[in-house]
């Protein structure tokens, strides 16, 4: 059953829909996430699927949490975004379409992926917290 706009802002932070729901994006080196080293599962912050394993990521100096891998091959989706006067490659979550991010051909191996991410798309479950 889809879920409405209302139960999303119920559910969600201002900035939280504003990213997750409207695609929108935060500053860079703002997100709570950008710098963040802990050992965890980054989660969708809509309805907490498994996005991005912490051993994936890494500094890519963009400002945005970036990660060379998803969690899985089924956990995000991939859309062409024509927005900004660019093409791009939107990420969403594949079960609620949450916006994450964008991915781009320029990371590290072994994938030469980068997932930028929003951290207000991301809530991360550290390891050891079940």
């Amino acid at each position: 059953m889809p879920v409405s706009d209302d139960e999303w802002r119920d559910k969600l932070s201002p900035e939280q829909f504003a990213v997750c729901r409207c695609g929108g994006t935060e500053p860079a080196f703002t997100g709570k996430y950008w710098d963040t080293k802990t050992a965890g599962t980054y989660r969708c912050a809509g309805c907490g699927t498994a996005l991005f394993d912490s051993d994936t990521k890494y500094d890519s100096g963009s400002g945005w949490p970036s990660f060379w891998a998803p969690a899985n091959g089924h956990c995000i989706n991939e859309h062409t975004d024509t927005s900004m006067g660019m093409v791009r490659t939107e990420i969403t979550c594949a079960k609620c379409e949450s916006h994450v991010g964008h991915v781009f051909p320029n990371g590290p191996q072994p994938t030469g992926l980068r997932y930028c991410t929003n951290s207000a798309s991301l809530d991360l479950r550290e390891r050891g917290d079940g």
